[in-house]
């Protein structure tokens, strides 16, 4: 029996020894195992570096293990011994390397020198700093406009850099930032600025110690957040409820062992994590909330006229709300059947999970990308937080709204000014600061810079981190935009296949990654900072020798790009590059919540951004938390697809070895698939409707209305218990059929939860 014909062996438990041996395997594939074990010590440690991966939160008092299997591979990954030198790029055309696997490009090793492509011989060759510094302005000047460029940051950036980078944007003339938040998590910040004032959740991590019910809806700590497990194990060991809603069953959220737990390792045990596990339809979670919020406003009803008390905190509504009556008027009208047609749940289960919210005296919602990335996830945002307010749940211990960014400073990077369509307070601020006018027009996001680069109005893209050619939809429609730009910059650590998409003239800029130690010319060490999903800013120290000496931090590679294109009369960049601190006090100066931000952040565990509505301040337009009376969408992606034989509404995901873009591996023991990707899991029964079986091969065909074919090619059929008429699938592979053209509304965000495809059978295959 072939692997692919074998039934799938899922792992019992999220964590336990599996996690373990992943976590050995890793660190001997890396090739420099006992430093990769060493540095693993100083991760998320007061006296070391954040880690490079996700963005939840650490403990006020740590221990000596503060990182999961996903931080083991984040490390390994970046502290690996292999090495991508100007050799290897001289012995490999780009046209040849632009067929490799992202696995297999990245895995070549860490960049060592500035390089620039040679589109003679179509090579990556060797240049000196100063010559691909003098060569970026020197393209960059010679453009129109300021706004025919694009500055690209994906999450991994730190404060520090962030803040510079959009410092020399601006200094250079544009508001053009698209970031990867636009990807994302853009539906949170714009639904809570709507209901709260403040585009940031509410919780510490130390609520989840003390709330008594926890609802997760669209999202896979297992993979994603692994740290997550151990604060929701907590939890459920003391009997809080945790409310679990994913359309697909993901092990880490039925049961996790704790690998710091030496008797529950021992014994081979395991703790439950999800009390209630609800699987939605793709997009269905706002309806299933509206009919939680329908069910409780009935039984307040029944109360009332049964004399017991209001089951609402009508004090905090009535001092701290606004719009209650138009939202449950909306409620109100809106029916059980559509509620769960549109949800896929039935009207008990939804009843369950009420009694859920309405048992717990602190409640915490928690979500991720399952809820930020349909196109009606502003108002799902909305809704969520309009019932949290029916109970208070929001500006108490133990009760909040979390919602839980991905990389590691997606929320930082927001905070220090990397907005296409900053507030004008920010905007007065960096013209106090440095004396120069700031530009006022909104720029790009994601989704505006690829219409942008399609359409040839934006001509140089430069990317701090990241792989913006995989992480974005349409896969070949943004290579090509890529390719016809004027100039493309990647500053990056790795190679990887968005580097192969060269504009006319390109350059490949390595940078030191997070583990690393960063001297200034003095040999004095800096340090950057970070801030978490919970609002805490705190240092980040390396610990490595860099993989080269030829490596610059981002802040050095930034501020050498901006001097010798925008010039030092209003900025010393070169100050700024040799102390970090001088970047931390114009912070300090111009943004609030950062007084004394060099002598804070060097505390223990740093300190924690101000939230305003976890102080019930309410930062509004009415001056108070706003209910949203959203209508439920008249029709969503399942219902569509129902009507129209053969589609299916797809859902793309990480497999647990990879974290965004990046494939540290190409096994995903948690769902039972290993040693390959071009997978698409799809209840048995959909798969036998189709007239095939599990592990036949397909074509993954997407939406051709506006003209362009898209298409990803060969994947296995596998049986996965999912609702009928939604399938789910890795990215960056399925990336290839996800429409730039489709947005979110309020948010731009790509629908990469809602995607509507049929599937071909291929050649050969049963029809």
């Amino acid at each position: 029996m072939s692997q692919a014909d074998a039934p799938l062996k899922r792992s019992h438990a999220a964590g336990g020894w599996g996690a373990l041996r992943s976590c050995g395997k890793h660190l001997l594939r890396s090739g420099s195992a006992i430093t990769g074990a060493m540095t693993l010590l100083k991760a998320n440690q007061a006296d070391g570096f954040d880690c490079p991966g996700c963005a939840w939160g650490d403990p006020e008092h740590g221990s000596s293990f503060e990182f999961c299997e996903n931080g083991v591979k984040a490390v390994s990954w970046e502290a690996t011994a292999r090495r991508a030198t100007p050799a290897f790029f001289a012995g490999h055309t780009v046209s040849e390397l632009r067929g490799w696997t992202d696995y297999d490009l990245e895995n070549v090793g860490r960049l060592t020198e500035p390089m620039r492509y040679d589109p003679e011989t179509d090579r990556y060759v060797a240049v000196s700093w100063d010559e691909a510094f003098n060569g970026i302005a020197a393209e960059l000047n010679a453009l129109e406009s300021p706004d025919e460029a694009e500055f690209y940051t994906s999450g991994r950036a730190s404060n520090e850099a962030a803040y510079l980078y959009q410092l020399f944007a601006r200094a250079y003339g544009t508001n053009n930032f698209p970031d990867c938040s636009n990807m994302c998590h853009e539906a949170s910040g714009v639904g809570l600025t709507q209901a709260i004032g403040v585009g940031k959740g509410t919780v510490t991590l130390e609520d989840f110690h003390h709330a008594d019910a926890i609802i997760v809806i669209g999202q896979n700590p297992g993979t994603n957040h692994p740290r997550m497990l151990g604060d929701l194990r907590k939890a459920s060991m003391r009997g809080a409820r945790v409310a679990v809603l994913n359309p697909i069953r993901e092990r880490g959220l039925e049961r996790f062992a704790d690998p710091q737990d030496k008797i529950e390792m021992i014994r081979g045990g395991s703790t439950s994590i999800a009390t209630h596990y609800y699987q939605p339809k793709l997009g269905g979670d706002m309806a299933a909330i509206r009919g939680v919020a329908k069910i409780v406003f009935a039984r307040d009803d029944a109360a009332r006229a049964a004399g017991r008390p209001s089951l609402l905190d009508e004090s905090f509504i009535a001092e701290h709300t606004v719009g209650l009556d138009a939202w449950r008027a909306e409620v109100e009208a809106t029916s059980w059947g559509a509620i769960e047609d549109q949800s896929g749940l039935t009207y008990d289960e939804i009843a369950t999970l009420a009694d859920v919210y309405l048992g717990g005296e602190r409640v915490i919602v928690t979500w991720a990308m399952g809820v930020t990335q349909h196109k009606h996830s502003v108002a799902t945002v909305r809704e969520i937080a309009n019932l949290l307010f029916l109970r208070g749940h929001v500006g108490r211990e133990g009760a909040g709204l979390c919602p839980v960014r991905g990389h590691s400073n997606v929320q930082g990077d927001r905070t220090v000014g990397i907005n296409e369509n900053a507030p004008e307070w920010f905007l007065a601020a960096m013209e106090r600061e440095f004396g120069f006018a700031v530009p006022r027009k909104p720029g790009h996001n994601v989704l505006h810079a690829i219409g942008a680069m399609v359409e040839g109005r934006s001509k140089a893209f430069i990317g701090l981190g990241g792989n913006f050619l995989r992480a974005t939809p349409d896969t070949a429609v943004v290579e090509q935009a890529l390719r016809n730009c004027r100039l493309t910059v990647q500053i990056a650590t790795k190679p990887n296949l968005g580097h192969m998409a060269v504009g006319k003239v390109a350059y490949l800029l390595p940078c030191m990654g997070r583990t690393e130690i960063d001297r200034n010319s003095e040999k004095k060490t800096q340090i950057v900072t970070v801030e978490d999903s919970m609002s805490m800013v705190h240092g980040s120290g390396g610990i490595n020798k860099p993989a080269s000496p030829h490596l610059k931090s981002e802040v050095g590679v930034i501020c050498g790009i901006a001097a010798a294109t925008v010039g030092s009369a209003h900025v010393d960049w070169a100050a700024m590059a040799q102390d970090y601190d001088l970047i931390r006090d114009s912070i300090a100066r111009t943004i609030p919540g950062f007084d004394d931000y060099n002598v804070r952040v060097r505390q223990p565990r740093g300190f924690r951004l101000r939230n305003a509505a976890s102080e019930r301040e309410w930062l509004t337009r009415s001056g108070r938390a706003e209910f949203s009376a959203t209508p439920l969408p008249a029709e969503i992606e399942h219902q569509s697809a129902r009507k129209r034989p053969g589609q299916f509404v797809l859902q793309t995901v990480r497999s647990h070895d990879q974290y965004n873009t990046t494939i540290y591996g190409l096994d995903d023991r948690y769902r039972g698939v290993y040693g390959e990707r071009r997978v698409i899991f799809m209840n048995p029964d959909d798969i036998a409707a189709m007239g095939s079986t599990p592990n036949a091969r397909v074509d993954v065909v997407g939406d051709a209305s506006d003209g362009r074919a898209r298409l990803a090619e060969d994947f296995r059929l596998v049986a996965y218990d999912i609702p009928r008429g939604c399938i789910a699938g890795y990215y960056p592979e399925l990336n290839a059929v996800v429409p730039f053209t489709k947005a979110g509304d309020l948010s731009d965000t790509p629908l990469s939860k809602s995607v509507l495809v049929s599937l071909a059978p291929r050649a050969g295959e049963a029809a």
